[in-house]
C-alpha cells in the first residue's frame, strides 16, 4: 500500500525545496553583483568569472555533489591529463623549490606571457626550512618517505598538479596544467620537489 506523506513530512519537503531555491537565488544575486562590479584590467578579464561544468557542480552542491555525477565529471577531468611524451616525470627539485616559492603571474599588473609561479607554499608545508606556509592543503613534508617515489607515485603527483580535479572533483587546488598556468617542465620540477630523495621536502 502506497503511503501518503504526513503533513509534517510534506512541510519538511517544502521547506527543503524552498531552502534550496533560496540558496540558488542568493548565489545568482552574488554572481550578478560580482559581474557588475568586475571590470577588465590588463590580462584579468571577465571570462575569469565564468564557471565550467565542474566549478558549477561543486558550487551548486557545496563541494559535495552526488556520487555518480562526481565520478562522471572526475573521469572526464582525468582524461584531460597529458603526461610527458618522453615518459620522464621528475625534473629538477631546485627549480621546483623556486617555483613553489613564487606567486608571480596572472594578475592584472603582470605582463601576459611571463613565467607563472606555483605559489605552492600558499597552501602547503614543503621544506622544513620554510617557516611561512599555508594550511589549506595537506603538508607535503616527507611525502616520498611516507608514500614512496615509485613510477606510479610520480604519475599520481604529476597528474594531481596538472589537474587536481582528476583525483578530487571539488579540490580547491588550481588545475595548473589544464589551464596552462604551468608548463610540462615546471610540473616535472614540482614533482621532483615532492618526490626526489635529495629534495629538502624529504630531509
Amino acid at each position: 500500500m502506497k503511503k501518503t506523506p504526513t503533513p509534517l513530512l510534506f512541510a519538511a519537503l517544502l521547506l527543503s525545496c524552498a531552502a534550496a531555491q533560496a540558496d540558488d537565488d542568493y548565489r545568482a544575486q552574488a554572481i550578478a553583483i560580482v559581474k557588475r562590479d568586475f571590470h577588465d584590467k590588463g590580462q584579468a578579464t571577465k571570462d575569469r568569472l565564468e564557471n565550467d561544468a565542474v566549478q558549477y557542480v561543486c558550487n551548486k552542491y557545496g563541494n559535495n555533489p552526488p556520487l555518480k555525477l562526481s565520478q562522471m565529471l572526475q573521469l572526464e577531468q582525468a582524461e584531460t591529463v597529458k603526461l610527458p611524451a618522453d615518459g620522464k616525470l621528475l625534473g629538477d627539485w631546485k627549480a621546483g623549490e623556486k617555483l613553489a616559492q613564487s606567486g608571480a603571474g596572472f594578475t592584472w599588473t603582470d605582463r601576459p606571457g611571463l613565467p607563472v609561479g606555483g605559489n605552492c607554499y600558499n597552501c602547503h608545508e614543503i621544506s622544513p626550512k620554510e617557516i611561512s606556509f599555508g594550511t589549506l592543503g595537506p603538508s607535503l613534508r616527507n611525502f616520498a618517505k611516507l608514500r614512496g617515489n615509485t613510477p606510479e607515485m610520480e604519475k599520481y603527483v604529476y597528474s594531481k598538479i596538472y589537474n587536481s580535479k582528476s583525483h578530487n572533483l571539488c579540490s580547491p587546488m588550481p588545475r595548473f596544467g589544464y589551464i596552462g598556468a604551468l608548463t610540462e617542465q615546471q610540473i616535472k620540477d614540482l614533482v621532483a620537489l615532492i618526490l626526489d630523495p635529495a629534495s629538502p621536502a624529504n630531509q
